[in-house]
């Protein structure tokens, strides 16, 4: 089964390319996303590597975790599922703040 990993304090120079061609040192990557702010365009500086052998990503996480990438220290560990956010505060939808008080 595939093995997903969770890979954090990327650098914002860091590519796809570059984080694919780091892992497939250690083995085969079946997939490679680095996630990316909305508003600027700019990596959000965490994303995902997967690979199709647990083994094999046993041994990036060994061999990546606390190691340098583009002058950055990462964090590599196998990634969590996805939780859903009902726990999370509603968001406003507007014109917030300011006092509604008539004078």
């Amino acid at each position: 089964m595939a093995k997903k990993l969770y890979v954090g304090g990327l650098s914002y120079g860091t590519t796809q390319d570059g984080l694919k061609e780091a892992f497939s040192k250690v083995g085969e990557v079946s997939s490679v996303s680095i996630l990316m702010d909305k508003m600027t365009g700019k990596s959000r500086g965490f994303g995902f590597v997967e690979m199709p052998n647990d083994e094999e990503a046993m041994k990036a996480i060994e061999m990546f975790h606390g190691k340098q990438l583009d002058g950055r220290t990462l964090t590599v560990n196998e990634a969590r599922p996805m939780q859903p956010r009902e726990n999370r505060a509603p968001r406003g939808g507007g014109f917030g703040g300011g006092d509604r008080r008539s004078f």
